[in-house]
């Protein structure tokens, strides 16, 4: 079996039919800023027109697996044109045939941690930190907003969106935001044996049931991720406090809440 790798700027994709590992490449936060996007976006469409690949992985150099999306391209200039890009890597893994394993360390905030849970299965390590900050800054996290409570329940989701507190990977599998948290000498490990009993099932029946089990939720999550988008758009991105959040973490310091 012969494998090939791609390598571009800000992520590397190894491709081993009939598995493809991409991983994000920016250490040491992996912040997810637009070229990433691009680039994620483009190995995630050339992967998905491979019917020799049935597994995808997710993984992240560095001590962090995200810290999340750059928050300067939140401005309003730039904030319609990154979400357009990084809801089409979300629509993209959620609707891709293959089945997507996120493993996660360290860090994971906001858009890395919607990242990392629209995949069908994830693994992370024990004392990871999972969060959707965005709240702390004035915004808010769509993907979450959208698909978080059909994972933890709405009340915790709430929780975890609108307190922006965060959890350990531990707790994150407690809550049902992760399959399996492991410690992290053991995450690779973890990965690799889920991959390996993937692999022994046939590839056909495993796209069919992964379509069956999303079938009721897909009927409204592109519907919700929408709705989130416009709303983001057209009310969010209106308030002052929203500029003043952005504003306040670029400027390194406390924001001054106006409730407008």
């Amino acid at each position: 079996m012969t494998s090939t790798l791609t390598t571009a700027a800000k992520i590397a994709a190894n491709i081993a039919p009939p598995v493809a590992h991409i991983s994000l490449c920016s250490p040491p936060l992996n912040v997810i800023d637009i070229p990433m996007m691009d680039e994620l976006s483009q190995a995630l469409a050339d992967i998905d027109a491979r019917p020799d690949i049935s597994v995808i992985t997710l993984r992240s150099e560095g001590k962090a697996f995200s810290a999340g999306v750059d928050v300067a391209a939140h401005t309003p200039d730039k904030v319609e044109e990154m979400l357009t890009k990084f809801h089409g890597i979300v629509r993209s893994l959620v609707s891709t045939k293959k089945v997507t394993i996120a493993a996660v360390h360290g860090l994971c905030l906001g858009g890395g941690a919607e990242l990392a849970m629209i995949c069908d299965l994830v693994y992370t390590s024990d004392e990871s930190e999972w969060a959707f900050p965005e709240i702390k800054l004035g915004c808010y996290p769509p993907v979450a907003c959208t698909a978080l409570a059909a994972l933890v329940g709405q009340k915790k989701a709430a929780e975890l969106i609108l307190t922006g507190r965060s959890v350990t990977g531990r707790e994150a599998a407690e809550i049902g935001l992760a399959t399996r948290s492991v410690s992290a000498s053991h995450l690779e490990s973890s990965v690799q044996a889920c991959v390996a009993q993937l692999l022994r099932l046939s590839p056909a029946a495993l796209a069919v049931a992964k379509k069956a089990c999303y079938a009721w939720d897909s009927m409204h999550f592109d519907k919700g991720l929408a709705r989130a988008e416009k709303i983001y758009f057209e009310d969010l991105m209106k308030t002052e406090d929203a500029q003043e959040g952005l504003r306040a973490f670029m400027e390194k310091r406390a924001p001054k809440w106006t409730g407008r």
